[in-house]
């Protein structure tokens, strides 16, 4: 569905970013967004994968003296906040803000501006923390900041401060970009794309979108919370005040373990589409993927205190969440069924994108079984504080969401780039990076059931521990090898790589249906869906004409079937997004030294918000609309 040269010159006039630094300031293409989401989250994963490696090798040696206990605690603060707060989740959005549009065969998101406004916020937490820690004053208290320590009587200054902000930049942005995905998902679906026929990745990445709209702001709300103990002697963590420690973690993990799932789920949508194009077949049991997915997206949120068997609450409780822990390892039992049935019975081909969905498959389901394990009660209290859980939270959130995130660049790189990478590169970075994964973190299971602690910075000689830990440190180094590979490869393809041309996979969704790289309007024409694999089941694209090409319009349908209501008109590129997301930056900065920071912000972010929301005319029109071979 390659445009004609007069309908795409009109396009590329309508919907350009005007040239140099002001482009690239006021931009609103949901390419251009996610395309930074990524590369920042990139660089972060590279940077928390230097500290993991640096502390890796302060445990190799028992009394060892190289990193003392504060510069240990803030590695391992800046290191778990990075990747839970800064990678992980960032990097999910910038794949459901690059795909949904084109998936959906749209040519922006609904709120483009909002987008916008998301990744600059997020860049601001970035740097809150980043700065903070180039300035000397990074958080140490580790990626939970639990209080009494991190109350104001036992961490003076603003470290505590620091840490609870980015949280608040970083939540904020995560709200936005869900918003905006979530209304994109449900009202702007191509016609003839109903429910039933939405993709798995579509819907994971609208599971995961309300999952996140749910829980963020529990943890907004208790980093909020916090400030306030700090900096206007307020008392909600205040046992000696009736405050209650306890309500802390409560709320942290309220959030902390749906966020979980908001990690996993999009991954599970990247393993589908995946699977099925390599399968050369649609996904076995389409409908139980994604009531497995739904199932998950409910139960997580009944899990939270799992992470709190060891603070003393009521043993029937206990029993109770037990039960939910291991209740939803049946969904995603059933979604591993589905995806090996699926490989099984179609004609599978092993390029690099599905190698990582086979390194996933097999790392996931040992952590799923180590997770399991702990979510026992009585097994938990004995490993709780070892390194055995350090182990299976790495074999879930690495092996289950990093995995595919990997197999995913791999397998969306010619769509962004229109180049190919290299297969032979590809697959030494999956062997050194799944290799020196596993050789790196399975030693941690023997160490946490020899008795090591987590969070130490050294042990004493004679436990038994050195062993397992250099070969602990071997693999770390392995796979950070490995990701200097995965990283080169890209980088070299861009400039090098082979041609990929419009469908170098023979893949079924309609992301596939255009030019590669993808312009900036997507699709000519918006696509008419009839099945659930459209590619493969129509020679020929239905296509629905009246959509303007001389100013920006997006259509928007009905949330279930999918039939066409209006055409609405698509913001063009515009300097608000960042000017509000520098009056929220420097309300939220100035609010970790005065509460009256909040006061004197409000004017400014009204200013900003009041120049984005300005009236302006022809939001919705109407016309007609013709479906087309």
């Amino acid at each position: 569905m390659i445009p004609d040269l007069d309908r795409r010159d009109r396009l590329s006039l309508t919907w350009r970013d005007p040239p140099g630094w002001w482009g690239f300031l006021t931009t609103v293409d949901h390419k251009r967004i996610a395309a930074r989401y990524i590369v920042t989250a990139l660089l972060l994963l590279f940077l928390a994968g230097l500290l993991a490696l640096d502390m890796r090798w302060q445990l190799s040696w028992a009394e060892n003296d190289r990193m003392g206990p504060q510069l240990y605690n803030e590695s391992f603060s800046l290191h778990g906040s990075t990747m839970l707060f800064l990678v992980s989740v960032p990097a999910m959005e910038a794949m459901a803000l690059w795909l949904v549009p084109l998936m959906l065969g749209q040519r922006n998101m609904a709120f483009p501006r909002l987008g916008a406004f998301s990744y600059w916020l997020y860049l601001g937490g970035v740097l809150t923390l980043w700065v903070a820690h180039a300035l000397d004053v990074t958080p140490d208290l580790g990626w939970f900041e639990y209080p009494p320590l991190s109350g104001p009587n036992y961490a003076p200054g603003h470290r505590a401060d620091i840490w609870a902000q980015m949280i608040t930049f970083t939540e904020v942005a995560a709200l936005c970009a869900s918003v905006n995905v979530a209304a994109t998902i449900l009202k702007m679906r191509p016609p003839g794309m109903t429910l039933a026929r939405m993709p798995v990745f579509l819907w994971a990445m609208l599971v995961a979108s309300l999952m996140t709209i749910l829980s963020m702001p529990a943890i907004m709300l208790v980093t909020s919370m916090l400030i306030a103990d700090r900096l206007v002697s307020t008392h909600f963590f205040a046992p000696a005040a009736n405050g209650d420690v306890l309500l802390f973690q409560h709320l942290f993990w309220f959030f902390g373990h749906p966020e979980v799932y908001i990690i996993f789920i999009p991954a599970t949508g990247f393993v589908s589409s995946i699977v099925e194009t390599f399968a050369r077949r649609r996904l076995f049991g389409h409908h139980v993927l994604v009531l497995a997915i739904l199932a998950i997206g409910c139960l997580a949120f009944g899990l939270w205190v799992h992470h709190m068997f060891a603070v003393g609450l009521p043993r029937l409780g206990n029993d109770f969440y037990t039960a939910a822990s291991m209740a939803i390892a049946v969904p995603a039992g059933l979604q591993i069924f589905c995806w090996i049935a699926t490989m099984a019975t179609g004609r599978t081909w092993l390029a690099t994108p599905m190698l990582w969905v086979l390194g996933f498959v097999a790392t996931f389901v040992l952590g799923g079984l180590s997770g399991v394990m702990t979510a026992s009660a009585a097994l938990d209290l004995q490993l709780t504080d070892s390194y055995f859980v350090v182990a299976h939270f790495h074999y879930v959130l690495v092996g289950g969401a990093m995995f595919p995130l990997f197999g995913a660049f791999c397998y969306w790189y010619p769509k962004a780039t229109g180049r190919m990478m290299s297969e032979r590169w590809g697959r030494v970075a999956f062997a050194l990076i799944v290799g020196g994964f596993n050789l790196g973190f399975a030693p941690m299971h023997l160490l946490g059931l020899m008795g090591m602690p987590r969070r130490v910075y050294t042990y004493p000689a004679g436990m038994g521990w050195e062993g397992l830990n250099q070969i602990a440190t071997l693999g770390s180094a392995i796979a950070v090898a490995g990701g200097l590979v995965f990283v080169a490869n890209a980088l070299l393809s861009y400039w090098r790589g082979a041609p990929a041309g419009a469908d170098p996979w023979g893949a079924s969704t309609l992301e596939w249906a255009g030019e590669s790289p993808s312009p900036p309007w997507n699709l000519a024409y918006t696509p008419v869906v009839d099945s659930l694999t459209p590619l493969w089941d129509s020679p020929v694209l239905r296509v629905m004409d009246g959509v303007a090409i001389e100013r920006r319009e997006v259509i928007v349908t009905s949330v279930v079937d999918a039939a066409p209501l209006y055409r609405q008109k698509s913001a063009a590129p515009s300097i608000w997004p960042v000017v509000a997301a520098l009056a929220v930056t420097a309300m939220f900065l100035g609010s970790i030294f005065t509460p009256w920071a909040i006061a004197a912000g409000a004017l400014p972010i009204a200013a900003a918000l009041t120049g984005w929301f300005w009236p302006q005319r022809g939001r919705a029109t109407t016309g007609p609309l013709r479906v087309r071979s």
